[in-house]
């Protein structure tokens, strides 16, 4: 299982920011809302550490569905993730594509 969600991880890495991966899976294309996965970098064990809202019938809503993260790590994330909305969503975009999307280092 570890290696189907390091190969699904990689097609839809979306951006780095800190110690997180940000990632779009494929199968969720058929999802109800769209959302991000983040992962901790250089962890062991690959798996999501929270799940991340960024819509809500297409319009920009970004809230945390789940999160086993400090207040700080998500606070962090959610003020990246709206910094870099449009961006995200077009690499989420080209994830259910099918394309792969370069991941950008959202840092700043």
């Amino acid at each position: 299982m570890q290696l189907k969600v390091a190969k699904l991880m990689g097609q839809g890495q979306l951006a780095f920011l800190k110690t997180f991966i940000l990632v779009a899976i494929p199968l969720d294309v058929n999802d109800n809302r769209r959302h991000i996965h983040v992962f901790k970098k250089g962890s062991r064990h690959l798996r999501s550490v929270a799940k991340i809202w960024i819509e809500k019938n297409g319009e920009k809503c970004i809230e945390i569905a789940e999160s086993e993260l400090t207040a700080k790590e998500n606070n962090m994330i959610v003020a990246a993730i709206d910094r870099h909305w449009e961006l995200l969503n077009d690499q989420i975009s080209k994830t259910f594509r099918g394309e792969k999307p370069q991941p950008k280092n959202i840092e700043k």
